[in-house]
């Protein structure tokens, strides 16, 4: 039924030319979520056969969430970019909704803690992964509404904060620090993308580190993280565990790994393994080299995904080219920021690590999110724009300049 809803809008997979995507981000992602696959299998054998008797146990949860984000990219990329900045608003009245409802007992559940899941059966919904999306397509939307009064006033500059600081109010009460810090570090992105002044940029990066201070201090748990990763071996078996066990697997891997599955640290010494850490046991394994080729392809899918809104903004498609640059820069924010615990250089946060952490939310956003990217690369080639336009075959019968 939604296929046959959606198949009068042409999409880069129904074409006279059969598939026509971006092949090269559709590999690096792709080569991503098999990383993934195979690291998270490997990490999460041991924790796997201890508490459901079956060491495959993640390995195949894993496989049904990437079965499901697949086909959710599959149906992102039949959906024209012009319904998208079309249910901008809703998609943000959807966003607070669920960063309410996680909040309300008996509908979100707590985990170590914090309430950021909505629970159904067998799987968890993670509301403030949706609500960064959904942020990043309202102020697309917003930017290209607004922006002579974004380029030129102070008001055009500060109405988007009317909506991002309750949210980021909102993420802040389940705890959700590093999605808070994710989703306006990719805002204050696009609004200077969008042409926000200089003078305005700094003005808000200096509020932006003051608020960060401010908050740090007002959590005794967020000081003491900042304490302990300056020196984590102060408190080697308290508040610098997790930290200690990461480094000591980087360690462990030396220049090529030893070898894929014969990690030591993923037996019990360092927790999360599989999700937030899944990066150190990575290094362990596949050593310096293994890990500097693994961040050599985020680089390119990161890489290519602004370049993807820099074609959509010389095609004039703004919409599309900020929701590139917001979209590539939530990956950015989370993988500089997943990275810099692993390796010690930023403070211990419970943030995934994109395509490759295990994670059935963050997985799906994923792959919606490549499929929304090769959408806008797909349309600005074809230069189909954003207009409300009645399109058929017959509009796509040449084929079109690859020459990118």
């Amino acid at each position: 039924m939604i296929f046959g809803i959606l198949k009068p809008y042409p999409s880069p997979l129904i074409t006279g030319r059969g598939v026509d995507l971006d092949f090269a981000f559709l590999a690096g992602c792709l080569a991503l979520l098999g990383l993934g696959l195979v690291m998270i299998t490997s990490a999460s054998s041991e924790v796997a056969a201890l508490q459901s008797g079956n060491s495959l146990y993640h390995m195949i949860r894993h496989l049904f969430y990437i079965a499901l984000g697949l086909g959710a990219c599959v149906l992102t990329m039949m959906v024209p970019i012009a319904t998208w900045q079309r249910m901008g608003w809703m998609l943000l009245i959807g966003a607070f909704g669920l960063l309410v409802m996680v909040l309300l007992p008996g509908i979100g559940r707590e985990v170590n803690g914090s309430m950021r899941w909505i629970g159904f059966s067998f799987f968890n919904v993670q509301p403030s992964e949706v609500a960064k999306v959904f942020v990043v397509i309202y102020l697309a939307g917003y930017l290209v509404r607004q922006q002579k009064e974004v380029r030129e006033s102070w008001m055009g500059f500060f109405k988007p904060f009317i909506v991002l600081l309750p949210m980021a109010g909102l993420l802040l009460m389940e705890p959700d620090f590093g999605a808070t810090v994710v989703m306006m570090g990719a805002a204050a992105a696009m609004l200077f993308l969008g042409g926000v002044g200089l003078f305005r940029f700094a003005l808000m990066v200096a509020l932006a580190v003051g608020a960060v201070f401010v908050l740090v201090q007002a959590q005794p748990y967020r000081m003491a993280r900042l304490i302990t990763f300056t020196d984590p071996w102060s408190d080697q078996f308290g508040s610098g565990y997790q930290l200690t066990q990461a480094l000591i697997a980087f360690g462990r891997g030396e220049w090529f790994g030893v070898g894929l599955g014969n990690s030591v640290q993923k037996q019990f010494y360092l927790p999360e393994a599989h999700t937030d850490f899944v990066f150190s046991v990575l290094a362990e394994e596949l050593g310096v080299v293994g890990s500097l080729l693994t961040v050599a392809l985020f680089v390119f899918v990161c890489v290519r995904g602004m370049y993807i809104g820099l074609w959509a903004e010389r095609a004039k498609q703004y919409f599309a080219a900020y929701m590139a640059y917001g979209l590539s820069f939530l990956w950015i924010g989370q993988f500089l920021i997943n990275i810099g615990v692993n390796v010690g250089l930023l403070p211990t946060k419970g943030l995934t690590l994109p395509f490759l952490s295990y994670g059935g939310s963050s997985l799906v956003i994923c792959c919606v999110c490549m499929g929304l990217l090769l959408r806008i690369e797909w349309e600005s080639r074809t230069h189909l724009g954003s207009e409300e336009t009645d399109f058929k075959e017959s509009d796509f019968a040449e084929e079109p300049n690859h020459g990118r």
